[in-house]
């Protein structure tokens, strides 16, 4: 269970941003859907712990990661979340073994254990990249870099993972392939995924549930294995009237004191 409730104001010169996200789901698979410049990308920061939210909380699976009024704000390594960012942020130079491996060691300590060593190595075997293990980013194609980013936010075993738009700086002709794969990842580790997009086909061919965002807030739920959806805004706004039938017309009509 995912469950978001945050506020968060952010400026740019004379420029203001004002971001009321507010969501929660248990759906192995969550997206949140919109423009750019709708506050996905703010959202997906805060829960990583990359950005500090003004009020509110974040939940993931029973654990706080972030509760203003009680104090809470968990360090990002802390948080059991593996990032995987729109542009991939791979080190250029470093292998990819070493890219995968990078979030294993600390300056303190320096070496792999041997338990992770083998773990780098199971995700070089899983995602087919022992070929250019010893390769540099600047060498691959732009799907191998994914997989190598992909390797390197499962490297920690995370308890959650985001994707950043994790197709948007792919060839179209890759972004089925990948869309696939990325599918099977999230099947076979079984932890719960937290996509941003705006890009309609990552929605309809990975989510379960899809959150629509617009000018900072959730506007709507929908739910891509029963199509069902539910607005948030008309009822913030309280207009959660039901629809208007001919039926409901004619009782309208009946009960007038001045009808005849």
């Amino acid at each position: 269970m995912i469950d978001v409730d945050i506020a968060l104001t952010v400026r740019d010169g004379s420029r203001r941003f004002d971001l009321a996200a507010r969501f929660a789901s248990d759906a192995p698979f969550v997206a949140l859907y919109g423009p750019s410049g709708s506050g996905k990308s703010l959202t997906l920061q805060a829960v990583a712990g990359l950005l500090r939210p003004g009020a509110g909380h974040i939940r993931l699976d029973g654990r706080t990661l972030f509760d203003a009024a009680r104090g809470i704000d968990v360090a990002p390594p802390a948080r059991g979340i593996g990032y995987l960012f729109q542009h991939y942020a791979l080190f250029p130079h470093l292998s990819v073994r070493q890219n995968i491996a990078f979030g294993l060691t600390s300056w303190r300590r320096r070496r792999l254990s041997p338990e992770d060593g083998r773990r780098v190595q199971d995700l070089i075997d899983r995602f087919g990249l022992a070929a250019m293990a010893d390769s540099r980013p600047g060498v691959l194609s732009g799907g191998q870099q994914q997989r190598v980013a992909l390797a390197r936010a499962l490297a920690r075993e995370p308890r959650a993972l985001l994707l950043d738009e994790p197709f948007a700086a792919l060839n179209p002709m890759l972004r089925g392939e990948l869309r696939r794969e990325l599918a099977e990842v999230a099947r076979q580790w079984g932890i719960p995924v937290l996509m941003i997009t705006h890009d309609i086909d990552d929605v309809l061919e990975l989510a379960d549930v899809a959150f629509l965002y617009q000018d900072g807030q959730v506007a709507r739920e929908v739910n891509l294995r029963s199509g069902q959806s539910r607005d948030f805004i008309r009822r913030a706004l309280g207009d959660d009237a039901p629809a208007e039938t001919p039926m409901r017309q004619r009782l309208r009509t009946l009960l007038n004191p001045g009808s005849s």
